[in-house]
């Protein structure tokens, strides 16, 4: 594997989690940057970074960075991308990767154009239990899939100028965690949903506090999605097979599913770890830039945002 030199754009909680688990053997933290100097450079102290920016700019121009992760909130994720890939980097972008799939096409046109690797760092998408569980799927172990539910409830504290329920901030459950339950429901369907029927209570400022939505595909596989900022709910799949149920906790970064059949017997069932989800990321997005493993997330990501934007068309009044 290739030893690339990656950095940080954005420098709040998720990339503080980035930097402290950052596998050196997968490559080189080599750089910070922020819109403050100051702060990119307590940044790089704190996490031994080669190299601190003070703006977002001068580190897409650094002919030394080869790959950019990208943590800023998800409605300035377009606005990095882009520089980003013209100055030929590879980019890993946060989820949601982009606020729509106009955003998205964009986004992946110009990757194209450029030959360059474009990924959401979708912790589900690259944990070592998905990939395992997919393929004994894939082999017919457990029958065929008839039904998914994925649930994912957060109390968030009822403020409205808190940027969970800003509208100028794109607040809303969708684009925070209901891209989880999503993403957990796409990675199981063999095919995306023709049929999709959604409904959303707003909070006051008019972003979405939860909703509940059904999936259909033409393979007649369904799907139940619920998710709330304004309630604790388990972070919860159930994929329901003719020969099987698997149910999932704590999802997003799960290394234990248990297995259920239909004489009772229970199997659990682990892959990968936990603690090791952002570095899964890191050395998917390495091989992926090397040729040795197909950007089909991306593929997935695609087909996610294709759903939320049905679903807030059909929230419209």
């Amino acid at each position: 594997m290739t030893h690339y030199r990656w950095a940080i754009v954005g420098l709040g909680s998720i990339a503080t989690q980035f930097a402290e688990n950052f596998n050196p053997e997968l490559g080189e933290l080599y750089g910070a940057a922020s819109r403050d100097l100051t702060k990119a450079e307590a940044f790089t102290r704190a996490h031994n970074i080669t190299k601190a920016f003070g703006s977002y700019d001068d580190l897409f121009a650094d002919p030394l960075v080869d790959v950019v992760y990208i943590a800023t909130p998800h409605n300035h994720h377009l606005e990095s991308i882009l520089p980003a890939l013209e100055n030929g980097k590879h980019v890993l972008c946060e989820k949601a990767i982009t606020m729509n799939s106009v955003e998205l096409a964009q986004a992946k046109q110009l990757a194209a154009e450029k030959g360059l690797i474009l990924a959401e760092a979708m912790t589900l998408f690259n944990m070592p239990l998905y990939l395992t569980l997919k393929e004994r799927i894939d082999n017919g172990e457990f029958g065929k899939l008839k039904m998914i539910q994925a649930s994912f409830g957060s109390f968030k504290e009822p403020d409205p100028t808190n940027r969970f329920f800003s509208p100028e901030l794109a607040g809303g459950a969708i684009l925070d965690i209901g891209t989880y339950a999503l993403s957990f429901v796409r990675l199981f369907l063999s095919e995306q949903p023709d049929f999709v029927q959604s409904t959303m209570s707003p909070f006051q400022t008019g972003v979405d506090e939860q909703s509940v939505t059904i999936l259909r595909n033409q393979q007649n596989e369904m799907a139940t999605i619920a998710f709330t900022f304004q309630a604790k709910m388990p972070k919860q799949g159930i994929v329901a097979f003719e020969k099987a149920f698997i149910t999932i906790n704590d999802y997003p970064r799960a290394d234990t599913a248990i297995i259920t059949y239909l004489d009772g017997e229970v199997e659990t069932f682990r892959a990968g770890e936990e603690t090791l989800a952002l570095n899964y990321e890191v050395s998917n997005m390495n091989q992926m830039i090397d040729g040795t493993l197909p950007n089909d997330s991306l593929n997935l990501t695609t087909d996610v945002m294709d759903l939320m934007d049905q679903m807030r068309t059909q929230w419209k009044p």
